[in-house]
């Protein structure tokens, strides 16, 4: 049986902020006073990244604007984010952790998983090897860590964010019925905003509610994601950790934004244009792919990603906006988001054949003439004038926008 941690540091960026003050002479510990890490409303960081306990007892929430958490707490203590500070801290908590075994998966600045199977005879149980690790990194870098104790990494995951901070918890197969079920469905990981709002019409308010409802039922709302949260109800989940990262194969592209985006239309809008830039390049290559993959990194630098295989390879570009769109809105928290990203993999070259359904053989359905004649010399001169030479009306950038911000994956 495979036995698997989800570590992950109590408020990272306030606690690594108070660590280095404390270091340095500082008769105060940001973590028992009311104190956030955030920026100024001026600044793209003009929300709140991390809050202490004492914060949180004001109702402050990570993600709100600035300005919200002094209506709620005027005498809060702010401190700017420093993120070359933070990534050292991160580094050197990755190498404490891989002197207990290199199976190691990071997945954030703050979290990762390891596989603590083969190791595990060393000591008298799972959570005996968890406490030494925990209280390990607490004496040796004065920060404190949650660590989640389960089978797979899902419950890892789960697990860890129970209650904090400087905790341990297990969700093991046989808890989740205890632990898990009576969890509000909001809580379960990949449960994004509107996903919530479908699961809550169907009058599915727990974990629990979804466990046990009709998985037919489910799929028919929510289509493929339905079907993943389902069996993460039901605890099912992959229990490799990936020590090294997958060799990237495909064409994509992502945008850091000069704006955090905070609703559907600017992401939208986002997603259209890098849809653009995708399908450009997968044309160019001569290739059309079968799965479309999406990428958030939210304010505080957490990042999501989300894929699902088409139904036919394809390198048109408003089928990669509205799966990539769709895909958002199934895992979307509703926070502000800071990057988008779209990836395309399983490529298959222009030419090769494609498998045409029932319904492509009785419903064949002619391009429009008018619509092609467009589309083709829209092609022609962005190839002979380079990319980006005549763009939709909609997709044109607002004055004063570089295009510097934009990388390619």
């Amino acid at each position: 049986m495979a036995i698997i941690f989800h570590i992950d540091v109590n408020s990272a960026y306030l606690s690594w902020t108070a660590v280095e003050q404390l270091k340095n002479g500082s008769a105060v510990d940001l973590r028992e006073i009311p104190a956030i890490i955030g920026g100024d409303q001026k600044s793209r960081r003009g929300v709140v990244l991390a809050k202490s306990s004492a914060a949180k007892r004001y109702g402050i929430r990570t993600g709100e604007p600035v300005a919200n958490a002094f209506r709620k707490c005027p005498g809060l203590v702010m401190y700017p984010p420093d993120h070359e500070m933070y990534r050292e801290k991160s580094r050197l908590l990755m190498e404490y952790l891989r002197t207990f075994t290199k199976e190691l998966q990071q997945v954030s600045v703050d979290e990762c998983y390891m596989d603590f199977t083969s190791i595990a005879d060393r000591y008298p149980s799972p959570v005996d090897g968890a406490l030494e690790i925990k209280d390990g990194i607490k004496e040796r870098f004065g920060f404190t860590v949650n660590i989640g104790i389960s089978t797979n990494k899902l419950l890892a995951k789960m697990a860890s964010d129970f209650q904090k901070p400087d905790r341990l918890h297990t969700l093991f197969p046989e808890e989740i019925q205890e632990k898990m079920w009576p969890l509000p469905i909001a809580d379960l990981y990949m449960a994004g905003r509107s996903s919530v709002e479908t699961l809550k019409k169907l009058e599915i308010e727990t974990i629990g509610d979804l466990a046990q409802a009709d998985p037919d039922l489910i799929v028919l709302h929510l289509k493929s994601h339905g079907k993943m949260l389902w069996e993460f109800a039901n605890g099912r989940g992959r229990d490799v950790v990936q020590a090294e990262p997958e060799e990237a194969k495909g064409i994509g592209n992502s945008t850091t934004l000069r704006e955090d985006a905070a609703t559907e239309e600017e992401v939208c809008a986002v997603f259209e244009e890098l849809a653009q830039s995708v399908g450009r390049r997968l044309k160019k290559a001569r290739k059309k792919a079968g799965m479309v993959s999406m990428e958030i990194k939210y304010h505080d630098f957490r990042t999501v990603s989300h894929q699902m295989q088409l139904e036919k390879p394809s390198n048109d570009p408003g089928i990669l906006k509205n799966t990539a769109y769709s895909l958002f809105l199934e895992v979307w928290s509703g926070e502000p988001v800071r990057l988008l990203g779209i990836r395309t993999s399983k490529l298959s070259g222009e030419s090769e054949p494609e498998q045409l359904s029932i319904f492509d053989l009785e419903m064949p359905k002619e391009p429009d003439e008018k619509h092609k004649r467009l589309k083709k010399a829209m092609d022609e001169l962005n190839a002979r004038f380079g990319p980006g030479a005549v763009v939709k009306a909609s997709l044109m950038k607002k004055a004063g926008e570089s295009t510097d911000e934009r990388k390619k994956l």
